[in-house]
């Protein structure tokens, strides 16, 4: 056999093209520019080589053809020869992107591959390109840009228990999957959940006995209609809004300074729900109540708030939404950066909250993952310059307050004040005089040289003295006489001063009271430019913006500009523009936003579970033809929140059992078809709540100024005043929340929270075993108890006969009704007795009442249960 040698060259290639073809077996099989690899170089190099007007290097990466052009060192890619392509070399050294944030691995190899392909694309490139990124029809083409399409129903038959397009939505995929719904829970369980998801609370004794005992076909949408009805639906679904609108009570500056009057804007959003106010109104009201309002100005440009009828001061006070964000403007170092970060802010709570899209990423250059511009950012600003006009006419927070006072009652007060100042006048002369009086009692003591000396001393004041007569005084303490020590030698003077405080205090009593409202407003004919600033730095502004929405939420080749002058406002109309443009029912995120928001709280996650992030980084909807149909449903119906609400709610999805099935547990664990109801942590607002209402001290009050806290002296924020008030009317301080409330996951406002994370750990246990607020709670629980069940009670029926000999029962079975709003079972009637037995057998015998205890420490563990803490 003769053995034939290859040329070593032909060798060298054979090799070169079977590593070539190993790398584009480790990436996708097909690969191009558009859809794999401009993604890659939008993320990581877009924001040096095409984004800016001069690109690094001379390099541009926008399009194929420029990228095989190159820049200052040459040609980027070898079309064929991955190998050979400067691009890849540098990205595997990891000399570009010279960031921290590197190309991974795996994306590094999609580039090869491109490359060793023949970097193809999947459609000619244009002869020319503009100025930053453009638009590219994959992006345009991504689900959440696309206006919301009505999907087509599925069919089904009534053994499917299809009882809203809702359930046949969501029967449509089960099927794919061999899955069904579950069974319908049973009337208490469902009572349970839709009473905490409706109102936060547990349904009351009455609610219970009519609902159980309502046996016509509609008991259950009955039930939704009574509930929907109910005061507490409000603050129930406020709170949800609130957490989005970044809600606090306290500025966030160096001090945290207090909003004292920024409840008002709580209030306004309770009533709102309660109302159901049309939601884009709602929405309106909050981005241009003042324009809406149109009220008449006092010479500093500020509503004149006593001229407003109910009407005009509710739109007013709906711009609190704008004012939620954090301002240290008032005691920053550097003012001007303080105010672009409270714009910075306020534009984040308006984007993750309406559009759900991390807008904010495009501040300092193009948003590297979806398609919004800087220029995009800036046009979204320029919306709001005029209101916060930063560089000309900012107002800190104070500045930011409108009286609600007339000017009669001004001038009331002005001259209320004129005659206390008057009595103060007096009083200090008195005291002045009591003062002198005592002083020469004093000084008759001393020898007449030295009492001379003593007396100049005295009269000298304190920053004046020199150091022998500050020497002097503190040699002879007893000359120090002031008004803090008077009372030591002339006790009748004090009472006598007395008197003038009293006479203050009635007359101040007297004076009208006056009241503030925190808000957004523009001054007249005032159109501050907003500029485009180099890497979002305030102190590089370029190019001029106008006011604009982002551009890819408009339709192709279209981008909406919002109104410089309307002639029906005062203002320059942009807010009010730009707020009827996103509730105009086209929009294509907005409807969905919100709709994604109301079904995470019903059932725990939303069919996008990244609320604020509808973006390329966010998760995809695991039904989005559901989401479509929310949506314009939404719209259709009249912006309508309670319709939604039991149009959701009398879905089969949302009735059913949330017991799992093994079979369809096999199939779906992570439930993400919906078929069970899933087991929901209540938040941290009802627990504490209905810890309240399961103890009978719940303070069922609406509206008004916070309660206030405090720490103590374990360092812990507690409430201080106001225990029973339902949680929403806590305080809401940036630097000291509530300790109960953020160990169960409430948010911290630094700026704003699109959703509330549900966490189990340890330090959930230590607070229901120690904290003060819940051994308080049991203790109330179990006085309850006692006092509706004494000893001497008889059982009420329970599951199996002849329970009535257990111990304890009548206490047992009404803590059981209390705590979980369902009869007690033999089984945990006999626990708890031989619970309580246990406990009092282990009392010391100096515990006064050991049965009590036993019944306190029972109380808590219901508490503390997992049926307590949870609603399923």
């Amino acid at each position: 056999m003769k053995i034939h040698l290859m040329p070593l060259a032909l060798l060298m290639q054979l090799c070169v093209g079977a590593l070539a073809l190993a790398e584009v077996a480790r990436a996708p099989a097909s690969v191009n520019f558009e859809t794999d690899v401009r993604p890659i170089l939008r993320t990581y190099c877009l924001d040096c080589h095409g984004a800016q007007e001069q690109v690094e290097g001379g390099l541009d990466l926008r399009l194929r053809r420029l990228i095989v052009q190159g820049g200052d060192s040459g040609s980027a890619i070898v079309p064929g020869d991955s190998d050979s392509s400067l691009i890849l070399e540098l990205v595997r050294s990891g000399e570009m992107p010279p960031s921290e944030k590197k190309v991974p691995p795996d994306q590094i190899e999609v580039l090869s591959a491109w490359i060793a392909a023949g970097a193809p694309t999947l459609r000619d490139e244009p002869a020319t390109i503009g100025k930053g990124l453009p638009i590219t029809e994959e992006e345009r083409a991504y689900w959440a840009f696309q206006p919301p399409r009505r999907p087509a129903i599925p069919s089904f038959g009534s053994e499917d228990r299809v009882r809203t397009p809702i359930d046949a939505m969501l029967l449509g995929r089960m099927r794919n999957q061999h899955l069904a719904f579950s069974p319908d829970a049973d009337k208490l369980t469902l009572l349970r959940r839709v009473a905490f998801d409706l109102t936060g609370l547990p349904p009351s004794d009455e609610e219970i006995e009519r609902f159980t005992g309502d046996t016509s076909p509609d008991a259950y949408e009955k039930l939704l209609d009574r509930l929907l009805a109910s005061p507490h639906y409000g603050e129930r679904w406020a709170r949800h809004w609130l957490d989005v609108a970044g809600y606090s009570d306290s500025d966030g500056d160096i001090g945290d300074s207090l909003r004292s009057y920024a409840y008002k804007y709580r209030d306004y959003v309770i009533k709102a729900f309660n109302e159901d106010k049309p939601f884009d109104q709602f929405v309106i009201e909050q981005l241009a109540g003042d324009e809406l309002a149109a009220a008449p100005l006092d010479q500093s440009s500020k509503p004149v708030g006593a001229s407003l009828s109910p009407e005009q001061l509710e739109k007013l006070i709906a711009t609190g939404f704008l004012r939620t964000a954090v301002d240290g403007t008032a005691n920053s170092d550097n003012p001007e950066l303080a105010r672009n970060n409270v714009i910075a802010d306020t534009i984040k709570i308006v984007s993750s909250s309406l559009l759900g899209l991390t807008v904010g990423c495009a501040q300092c250059h193009d948003h590297r993952y979806d398609p919004i511009s800087q220029a995009d950012y800036y046009g979204l600003r320029a919306v709001f310059e005029p209101a916060f006009d930063w560089q000309q006419g900012w107002r800190t927070p104070a500045e930011r307050l409108v009286s609600l006072s007339s000017a009669a009652d001004r001038e009331k007060g002005a001259a209320i004040d004129v005659e206390a100042n008057k009595i103060a006048e007096e009083r200090a002369a008195k005291l002045t005089e009591y003062i002198t009086t005592e002083l020469e009692k004093v000084l008759v003591g001393f020898p007449e040289a030295l009492r001379n000396e003593l007396r100049q001393a005295y009269r000298t004041a304190a920053e004046l003295r020199t150091p022998e007569q500050a020497a002097l005084l503190e040699s002879h303490p007893s000359v120090m006489i002031n008004a803090g020590n008077l009372y030591l030698y002339n006790p009748d003077a004090i009472k006598d001063l007395g008197k003038f405080d009293e006479r203050m205090g009635a007359l101040r009593a007297t004076k009208p009271p006056e009241e503030f409202i925190s808000a957004l407003f523009e001054v007249p004919e005032r159109r501050p430019p907003t500029h485009l600033f180099h890497r979002g730095d305030y102190r590089e502004p370029k190019e001029a913006i106008g006011p604009a929405d982002l551009t890819i939420a408009a339709p192709e080749g279209e981008r909406y500009v919002a109104l410089e002058d309307d002639p029906s406002v005062p203002t320059t109309g942009r807010r009010l523009a730009y707020a009827r443009h996103l509730m105009n029912g086209q929009h294509p995120l907005v409807a969905r936003v919100l709709m994604n928001r109301v079904w995470l709280n019903h059932f725990g996650r939303g069919l996008v579970d990244t609320p604020g992030d509808f973006g390329s980084l966010g998760l995809r909807p695991t039904h989005p033809e559901l989401l479509d149909l929310l949506a314009i449903e939404f719209a259709e119906q009249g912006w309508s929140l309670k319709r939604m609400h039991k149009w959701i709610m009398t879905s089969t999805a949302y009735r059913q059992s949330s017991n799992a099935d093994p079979r369809m547990q096999e199939i779906d664990a992570a439930n993400s078809t919906y078929w069970r109801m899933p087991l929901r942590r209540l938040d941290a607002e009802s627990i504490r709540d209905r810890m309240l209402s399961t103890n009978g001290l719940l303070d069922a009050t609406l509206y008004g100024p916070p309660v206030s806290i405090e720490e103590d002296a374990t360092g812990q924020v507690v409430v201080s005043g106001g225990v029973g008030r339902r949680s929403i009317y806590l305080q809401v301080r940036r630097s000291k929340p509530v300790t109960f409330l953020t160990t169960f996951d409430a948010p911290v406002m630094e700026v704003n929270c699109d959703r509330r994370i549900s966490s189990t750990g340890s330090p959930q246990s230590l607070m229901l075993m120690n904290s003060d607020f819940v051994l308080k709670q049991a203790e109330a629980f179990a006085q309850r108890v006692l006092k509706e069940v004494p000893p001497s009670a008889s059982l009420p029926a329970v599951a199996q006969a002849g329970a009535s000999t257990v111990a304890w029962g009548p206490q047992l079975a009404h803590a059981w009704k209390l705590a979980y709003q369902r009869p007690i079972t033999t089984e945990e009637l006999s626990f708890g007795s031989q619970f309580l037995q246990q406990q009092i057998a282990s009392q010391d015998s100096a515990q006064e009442n050991p049965e009590q205890a036993a019944l306190i420490n029972l109380c808590q563990q219901l508490l503390a249960s997992n049926e307590f803490l949870h609603v399923d």
